[in-house]
């Protein structure tokens, strides 16, 4: 028990205890050997490696080797005990063995500082490249990179993809449409320009021009030789694209089309020229743009009428030569007689070209002149037979095509690199001319009309901002067909696109001579929306409530715009269900005036026309009624009063018991 004790008590004792144990009782000294064991396994405990901690250094082993362990025990004892001579000399050999570790330790510890100094170097260096210039890959910014001299200009972050590379999403989206793009062919079309359409509305209408312009152009130019398919295809993929998403996706795209033919053409990269030559010529023939730009652009050519100007003049001649001739046969005239002038100047000046040169150039100009003798004399090429490309067409047409074409750009407007805002839309005023009064001049004038136009709605009770604009826009039309591009791109909200159709009525009603303008502008409203159709029904019916208080003159208006309506197909004569014709009490001496100068004007159309509207109702059995009250109307107070309205009132009455619905 007592030696169980003993083992006990000596368990619980640390080695700094049994070291001084040791100390105070030299009779009980261990050996050399058992004091390096114990060190070694202090050492062990204590995290110690050759001679040092192995997290941190206090120092204290600095301390110790700079101690002689030989003038500590020689220091007033000049006999030493054996076992501690034998301490010292082993103690020796292992500050000899250690200080040759240490040597080999610095050097290890230098080569890996300097690892470590560089590696921070260039994790420091890729960290001031990537807020400068945004997403670079960790294969740029190596960990090799130069040291950084600590200079970080900061960059916010809208500029950043202009200073850098092109953003990761916006390269995903542009390998997307490279890869549809590829995939582009006749029988796809459309439906790659559905999917490249709705990627465009997933980004900004800026980022997605850029990105499906660039890579429409990169397909077109940077190929090898393109065909006429290979262009109409992409032509048509344009054209589906404005019909999809806007008009202002075609306006950035053609421009750029023509700045990138100027630099080819200062390149002198003749088969670019041609690439991009063919898809203009497609573009004009799909709608997109009009012939004016291709002439504009034809005229500039001839002015040079260099080689390239030849080849182009020929490729555009070839491709659309004659769509650009019924088109605008003046300006085809005009086209030819500024060529033939050209040449003749260009053939006094032959003797300053090469012989080589100059008999591959007269080929070139033999065959561009055959073909303006073809086209002066309407000879059709094979390559303009207008059956070519019919499924586009048919498809182009479903999307209304015609609705987004671009009219009156200019050749150097689309060049002009100060063009500012929707330039498509906004005109060429100030780049048509160089003088400062002319242009001052157009200003006032067109101030003055707006001001004129103003106060003339005021008086009409245009009383709201929305109705205002409708009638100036109505007013000051150049055609139809500008007015309704006009009111189209006014993009009203809400249920202020009902406005349009209410002040058009309004606006014909208040004309002192009738005016077919507006039944044109009204069918063209209605065949581009069905809700300006029904919007025009309610309005005839609020008006034919107040026939009974209504002036003559706009009663007249009236009569003469529905029958228009009517008899463009643009509405039914169902619109008349809502008026009894065949109840006595109801018909007014002004109602009758009114619906007898309505089917009187009806009754001027030909017979096709006559017999088409009235078939239209014909079939239908919930309108017997109003078929019964048109035949009772027409009986009573039109072929009675009226004998030369006699035989169009009998193809009327055939064409209401029409009942198999046949048309003529």
């Amino acid at each position: 028990m007592e030696k169980k004790r003993v083992n006990l008590k000596r368990k619980k004792k640390t080695k700094f205890e049994e070291y001084l144990e040791w100390d105070m009782n030299r009779s009980g000294v261990v050996s050399g050997e058992v004091d390096l064991e114990l060190e070694r396994k202090l050492a062990k405990k204590l995290n110690v490696k050759k001679g040092k901690l192995g997290d941190l250094d206090d120092g204290l082993n600095l301390l110790f080797d700079d101690m002689d362990f030989d003038d500590i025990i020689n220091d007033g004892n000049s006999e030493a005990p054996m076992e501690i001579t034998e301490f010292c000399s082993l103690k020796r050999k292992v500050k000899k063995k250690k200080v040759l570790d240490e040597a080999e330790k610095e050097e290890l510890e230098d080569e890996t500082e300097k690892k470590h100094k560089k590696r921070k170097q260039g994790m420091l260096e890729k960290k001031g490249e990537d807020e400068v210039m945004g997403n670079l890959s960790k294969e740029e910014a190596g960990v090799g990179a130069p040291p950084s001299d600590g200079n970080v200009t900061y960059v916010a972050p809208h500029l950043r993809p202009s200073v850098g590379k092109e953003s990761e999403e916006h390269s995903q989206i542009r390998r997307r449409v490279r890869g549809l793009l590829n995939k582009l062919s006749e029988s796809n079309v459309e439906s790659i320009t559905e999917e490249i359409s709705t990627i465009f509305r997933s980004v900004g209408r800026s980022i997605g021009c850029q990105i499906i312009g660039e890579e429409v152009l990169t397909s077109c130019s940077g190929g090898p030789r393109g065909n006429e398919q290979y262009a109409a295809v992409f032509a048509a993929f344009i054209a589906g694209m404005v019909c999809l998403v806007g008009i202002d996706f075609s306006a950035k795209l053609i421009a750029s089309l023509a700045k990138s033919f100027e630099d080819e053409y200062l390149k002198e990269d003749g088969l670019s020229l041609r690439n991009l030559t063919l898809l203009l010529s497609y573009l004009c023939i799909f709608g997109v743009c009009s012939s004016d730009l291709i002439y504009d652009f034809l005229f500039g050519l001839s002015k040079r009428l260099t080689e390239l100007d030849v080849s182009t003049i020929l490729t555009l001649l070839q491709c659309c030569g004659m769509k650009l001739r019924s088109d605008d046969p003046a300006a085809m005239k005009d086209f030819i007689i500024n060529v033939q002038n050209r040449v003749n100047e260009s053939k006094s000046l032959s003797g300053h070209i090469q012989d080589g040169q100059q008999k591959k150039y007269n080929k070139r100009m033999e065959f561009m002149l055959e073909t303006i003798c073809d086209i002066k004399n309407n000879k059709k090429r094979l390559k303009e037979d207008p059956a070519h490309h019919t499924r586009l067409k048919k498809w182009l047409q479903k999307l209304r095509v015609g609705d987004v074409l671009l009219r009156g750009l200019k050749w150097s407007k689309l060049l002009d690199p100060h063009k500012k805002g929707q330039w498509w839309i906004s005109g060429d005023i100030t780049s048509t001319t160089d003088n400062a009064e002319e242009v001052a001049t157009t200003i006032d004038k067109e101030v003055l009309e707006a001001q004129k136009l103003l106060k003339l709605a005021a008086t009409q009770r245009m009383n709201t901002d929305t109705r205002r604009a409708i009638f100036c826009i109505i007013m000051s039309g150049e055609d139809y067909i500008d007015a309704f591009e006009k009111i189209t791109r006014l993009d009203l909200p809400g249920k202020q696109d009902r406005e349009i159709m209410r002040v058009l009525v309004e606006c014909c009603l208040q004309e002192k001579v009738f005016n077919k303008y507006y039944t044109v502008l009204a069918s063209r409203l209605c065949s581009h929306d069905k809700n300006h159709k029904f919007t025009l029904q309610y309005c005839l019916w609020d008006h034919f409530k107040e026939l009974g208080s209504m002036e003559l003159i706009r009663s007249m208006n009236l009569a003469r715009f529905t029958a228009e309506m009517l008899a463009s197909f643009s509405l039914s004569p169902a619109i008349l269900k809502t008026v009894d014709l065949s109840d006595p009490k109801l018909l007014t001496p002004k109602r009758i005036m009114h619906f007898r100068m309505l089917f009187e004007a009806i009754f001027e159309k030909t017979n096709m026309i006559i017999w088409n509207v009235f078939t239209r109702i014909a079939i239908a059995p919930e309108l017997e009624l109003l078929r019964d009250s048109l035949k009772f109307f027409m009986t009573q107070y039109v072929a009675s009063a009226n004998k030369s309205s006699v035989r169009k009132f009998e193809i009327a009455k055939k064409a209401l018991g029409n009942v198999a619905g046949i048309l003529m």
